[in-house]
């Protein structure tokens, strides 16, 4: 029976992603977003789960994959293409006389999504540190911006920016290049507690609990800027690096 224990627990990744897909279409993003988050919960557990019960396999490495690809590549392109679909100043640009085309566009993130996942199967680089911008980091990116975009009132700076349809193209590009990026990023694989030796992960886990408490009332908000807090600091530290080198 243990050597399932780990493919259920992926499969409710699987199953969080698509659930939180209708619910993000449907516009429940409140929904959609704890769901994702629900997937990430479960896509951590269910390698540890693997490792502690020496059951790992190639089968579950793929639906690992399969699994990323519903939750981290699938829904964060729904919810960019709802945002798309619902912003305040979207071009009137249709196929036919009803489809409207720009939204579309969402999706790229999904495309660029399952090149990352597919890449990151065969980079033999990516055994401590990650190469570009993880499809779990990616996903909450997107997640957090939905609850911001949804419930930031639009009367403010902040809402009226983040629902404009430009912001939210240029978020797509990011979003799409990002995974795909030859950019090394900070990953949490301790060889071992030393501070100095991990100086950049300490650095990473500080930050993010000062900015979830800063935005303790604004858990979506923290979300979005826990990973452009993360993208910065892999960045300086890969100056820091090169400068060392």
């Amino acid at each position: 029976m243990k050597r399932h224990i780990p493919n259920t627990i992926t499969l409710m990744n699987l199953l969080s992603g698509a659930t939180g897909v209708v619910m993000s279409l449907s516009g429940y993003w409140y929904l959609a977003f704890w769901l994702m988050i629900a997937a990430a919960v479960f896509d951590f557990f269910d390698g540890l789960a693997a490792r502690a019960l020496k059951v790992t396999s190639p089968e579950g490495k793929e639906l690992d994959s399969l699994a990323d690809m519903i939750s981290f590549g699938m829904l964060p392109g729904a919810m960019m293409y709802r945002m798309l679909y619902l912003s305040y100043n979207l071009p009137d640009v249709r196929a036919g006389d009803a489809i409207l085309v720009i939204p579309f566009a969402g999706f790229l993130i999904t495309a660029f999504s399952a090149l990352r996942l597919a890449r990151f199967n065969v980079d033999t680089r990516q055994s401590e540190n990650f190469i570009g911008l993880p499809t779990p980091a990616n996903a909450l990116l997107i997640a957090g911006l939905s609850l911001i975009n949804h419930f930031a009132c639009h009367c403010t700076a902040v809402g009226h920016f983040a629902d404009s349809t430009y912001t939210l193209l240029a978020v797509t590009a990011f979003s799409s290049f990002m995974p795909v990026a030859n950019i090394p990023m900070l990953s949490l694989k301790f060889k071992n507690l030393k501070f100095k030796e991990n100086l950049w992960r300490y650095l990473l886990i500080a930050g993010s609990i000062v900015i979830a408490l800063l935005f303790m009332y604004w858990i979506y908000m923290s979300v979005s800027l826990i990973i452009v807090y993360y993208i910065i600091l892999s960045i300086i530290r890969n100056i820091f690096e090169n400068k060392k080198q």
